[in-house]
């Protein structure tokens, strides 16, 4: 139960049905320092980082469950751990669970890792870890990932030290799903969240909503030689001007949502890194279906011709994107779907479905916002096709402030900007899914639905990409979802920071740079 190969790199016809589960519920050995930096020299301890990321406001929260922005996410792996995590390849590996099994993917026994302690010194018990993962059932609690959590048919605990978790149908991405930041074990009973009391490599030392997060080390940390830093600083800086600016001067450390206009600059200044990643970032075109035009289906038809994806590509992100075809997976994830046709760029198609929709003539906003990365520059660009097509935008700039609480699938018509989700099946399951928490655009397909409980049970990699693939081009030609590209992930850092490396989750090492990187002396 210890292999460290992915599923991917085992032969299909080596392996049994239940051997193949197995393998995949398996973690193996964590990646340590010294594995994810093996280049780099000798780590130092001490010192403090400060991060400033793209959000913060007075929603932020350290509750796990109730996490929505990078900010989140990063506090939450700073001060919690999961009973698994994902290495640089989104394989996952073995964390607080010491090891998962499985014969039908359905039926899982975690045992636990011995020794870890809270940061108020009580051990890590399966009372812990049955109590995180039945909370974000619970409706009250606002889980982002209730939807998810709906597979837990049942989790309890079999003895101290041992949990079964039975799912309503089989999932083989279960260990996948628990390395998220959202699935992080909290202790038994915790109800408050004005300070965190975790496993983390970080003790919370100031936790202000708005204002900033501090973390000090934990001594009692239960892998061996980590943290290397003595403290985090974590705040945001929602404007992206003024976040190069705070790097550059010195003022902090490390930023994530870097302009593509930015990069010359930041080049330009000795002593600071740009470090570029392909993941499965998208800001993404929302038409509200159960609003104004976007009730009518040709109303979204029309807008989605009316993207001009390569233009965006050069002009708002100045190249550092994949083109998109309006599927949720991008060219680089082994479900993606190449056989759909290229939707193209067609003001003369997109009128005809606007004339259709009656939108022809018309006058409608379109919400924008720094806060979704690049979205200001995509709307400016589709105001400019619209007008080939008959209609006219107007374009609401809105400040990053309070954008994702008030406007964002709030509008009739605005942007979103998705972060990668480690498997298919979380993605379509926050985002797609009928009920799904994030459902953008207020979708609803039956046979989408269907096919997602069709995916998530099958162990075959033939048919799971079919079924995948169904579901992909339903989302193209039915959803009010418009995905012209998929952005490379692009932050910058000062050259003291080491042991840094590229994570297709996202910013700051897939949010859990915390733990690894140290500051050169």
């Amino acid at each position: 139960m210890n292999s460290t190969l992915s599923p991917q790199q085992i032969p299909a016809s080596t392996l049994s049905r239940r051997d193949m589960l197995r393998r995949l519920a398996a973690g193996g050995a964590l990646l340590s320092a010294s594995g994810l930096l093996s280049a780099a020299p000798a780590p130092r301890k001490g010192g403090q980082l400060t991060i400033a990321t793209q959000s913060s406001s007075t929603a932020d929260t350290l509750d796990p469950a109730r996490g929505a922005l990078s900010t989140d996410y990063l506090r939450a792996h700073m001060f919690f751990s999961g009973l698994t995590t994902l290495d640089a390849h989104l394989v996952p590996q073995m964390a607080l669970a010491e090891e998962m099994a499985t014969d039908d993917a359905i039926t899982w026994t975690v045992r636990l890792r011995k020794g870890v302690v809270f940061h108020d010194g009580k051990a890590l018990t399966s009372a812990d870890v049955v109590y995180s993962l039945k909370r974000h059932s619970d409706t009250a609690i606002g889980s982002k990932v209730r939807g998810v959590a709906q597979q837990f048919a049942s989790v309890r605990a079999i003895d101290p030290q041992v949990v079964e978790i039975t799912l309503t149908g089989a999932n083989a991405d279960l260990p996948v799903i628990l390395a998220t930041s959202h699935f992080v074990i909290i202790q038994d009973g915790t109800t408050s969240f004005t300070t965190a009391n975790g496993t983390g490599a970080f003790r919370c030392k100031e936790f202000t909503p708005g204002v900033r997060t501090i973390g000090v080390r934990n001594e009692n940390y239960w892998r061996p030689g980590l943290p290397h830093l003595d403290e985090v600083a974590l705040f945001g800086i929602p404007d992206e001007s003024a976040r190069i600016n705070a790097l550059l001067s010195g003022d902090v450390d490390w930023v994530n949502e870097v302009n593509p206009r930015s990069t010359k600059r930041i080049n330009g200044e000795p002593g600071y890194v740009v470090l570029e990643s392909q993941s499965g970032l998208y800001t993404d075109l929302v038409i509200r279906q159960n609003l104004g035009f976007g009730r009518h289906p040709d109303f979204t038809l029309g807008m989605k011709y009316l993207i001009d994806r390569e233009q965006m590509k050069r002009a708002a992100f100045r190249g550092y994107a994949v083109i998109g075809n309006d599927q949720p997976l991008a060219p680089s994830n082994r479900f993606y779907f190449a056989g759909l046709p290229q939707r193209p760029y067609d003001p003369d198609r997109a009128r005809y479905h606007l004339t259709r929709a009656g939108a022809v003539g018309q006058t409608l906003p379109l919400v924008a916002s720094v806060a979704a990365a690049g979205s200001v520059d995509m709307a400016m660009l589709m105001q400019q096709s619209a007008m080939k097509a008959g209609l006219k935008l107007t374009v609401k700039r809105i400040s990053a402030d309070g954008y994702w609480s008030n406007h964002w699938m709030k509008s009739p018509m605005g942007f979103g900007n998705i972060n990668p989700r480690p498997s298919a099946d979380m993605l379509f399951t926050q985002f797609f899914k009928s009920d799904a928490p994030w459902n953008e655009s207020g979708w609803k397909n039956e046979q989408f639905d269907q096919l997602l409980l069709l995916a998530r049970a099958e162990t075959d990699e033939a048919k799971r990409k079919q079924f995948y693939a169904d579901m992909q081009v339903l989302v193209h030609q039915k959803c009010g979802i418009g995905i012209p590209l998929f952005i490379n992930n692009l932050e910058a850092f000062s050259s003291k920071v080491r042991g840094t490396s590229s994570h297709p989750l996202g910013s700051f090492m897939g949010y859990t740079c915390a733990e690894h990187v140290w500051l050169e002396a």
